[in-house]
Parts: structure tokens; sequence; C-alpha cells
């Protein structure tokens, strides 16, 4: 199980907190979706949850231990907005071990059938693969360190819309072994696979229903 409990954010260069006494639970094989506007709070509760800034005070916990950003990082994957822009390997082959260059074949073979690459050969460019593929490598990037918990910025974002179905089918299949934290602030289909939901606004945290939402984004 996972826990924020009034996790704050104030960062000394800003007149008020970014993260205000944030609270939130998730259970294993869940799939969590916080939404919410450009300039909320949602990127940087990512980046604190998975160790790469430091909360200002409050407490992030797994199962009954406090974790620090160092464990954090061990616990968590985090996949940016976009990451196809953060590719750094000349190969999918390369870009899976980058860090990891001790990976055998076995352990890469597991991770991209994971997430549906499993066909695509091992020498081609990630580059050349499409916005949905693109997306699903770099969650096999992460996968492939065996996280507890996969943090996703924005998945969908930029995608046209049989690809954005592409990646949500697959979010619904990852969650039956892990746990995700999904922000956005266009969730629209993604609501339909969410177990949790909450919106966050000007760095408030409120749990809402996600049937609820998606009856109104219906009605609409």
């Amino acid at each position: 199980m996972l826990y924020l409990n009034d996790l704050v954010y104030h960062p000394a260069a800003t007149p008020t907190a970014i993260l205000k006494s944030i609270n939130l639970e998730l259970a294993p094989q869940q799939l969590g979706l916080v939404i919410g506007p450009s300039g909320s709070g949602k990127s940087t509760l990512l980046e604190i949850m998975s160790g790469l800034a430091r909360k200002t005070s409050g407490q992030i916990r797994w199962r009954d231990q406090e974790l620090t950003p160092d464990q954090l990082q061990q616990l968590a994957g985090l996949v940016f907005q976009f990451p196809e822009r953060h590719f750094c390997g000349h190969s999918i082959l390369e870009e899976l071990r980058l860090g990891h260059p001790e990976l055998d074949s076995e352990q890469i073979e597991q991770a991209l059938k994971a997430v549906g690459l499993g066909h695509i050969p091992l020498p081609s460019s990630p580059r050349l693969l499409s916005g949905g593929q693109q997306r699903r490598l770099a969650l096999a990037v992460q996968l492939i360190r065996q996280p507890f918990l996969l943090l996703l910025d924005e998945p969908t974002a930029g995608l046209d819309w049989s690809m954005r179905q592409q990646v949500i089918s697959l979010l619904a299949q990852l969650k039956r072994q892990w746990t995700l934290l999904v922000v956005s602030h266009e969730p629209g289909e993604m609501l339909g696979i969410a177990d949790r939901c909450w919106t966050l606004d000007s760095g408030r945290l409120t749990a809402v229903d996600p049937a609820q939402l998606g009856a109104q984004s219906l009605v609409k």
C-alpha cells in the first residue's frame, strides 16, 4: 500500500507551497489517476514520489516503511511526458541496456513482451517506432528495473485516438502486476481504467469518484 501523509512542497524561492498537505492512498494492482490543469503541481508530485525532488514535510510510505528519496528511486519508475524526447540509444537494445549492461536476453525479452513490443527487432532505432510504440518502449525501460510503483506523466499526450487506445489498453494490463499512478490534464478514456481518482488544483488534492467524472464527461 502506498501512503502520502500531509505531504508539503514549498521551495524557498516560491511565496506559497506548490503542494499543500497532500494525502493519498493507493493499493497494489490499482491505477490511481490525478487530474489537474497545467501548473497545478502534477509533475512536481511525481518527481517527489520518484525521489527526484525532496518534499518539505510530510511522509511517503510503502506498506509500513517511510521512504527516503534514495529509497523512492529504487521503488518507483517514472515515465516522463514525451519520453521519446529522452531516448539516447541508437537501437532498442541499447536503450534498454543504458545503465543496465548486465541485462540478459531473457530479461529484455520479458520487458518487451510485457509492453507488446516482443515482435520488434532489437536493432531497430527507437526513433523509427510509432508514437504509441515509443511510449511502450519508455514503459519497458522502467519495467526492466522491476519497480513496485509506476509513475506516468501524461502518458497519452500528443497521440492520436488509435495510439491513445493502445496505451490505455496496455496500462489496464500492467496494473494486474504493478501499482500505477498517472497524472493528466485531459483524462478522457483513462477514467475507464482508474480505480482511484483525485483532482489537483492550486496544490490541493481532492478525492473524486472516477465513475462520476466519466459520466460528467459523457454529458458534456
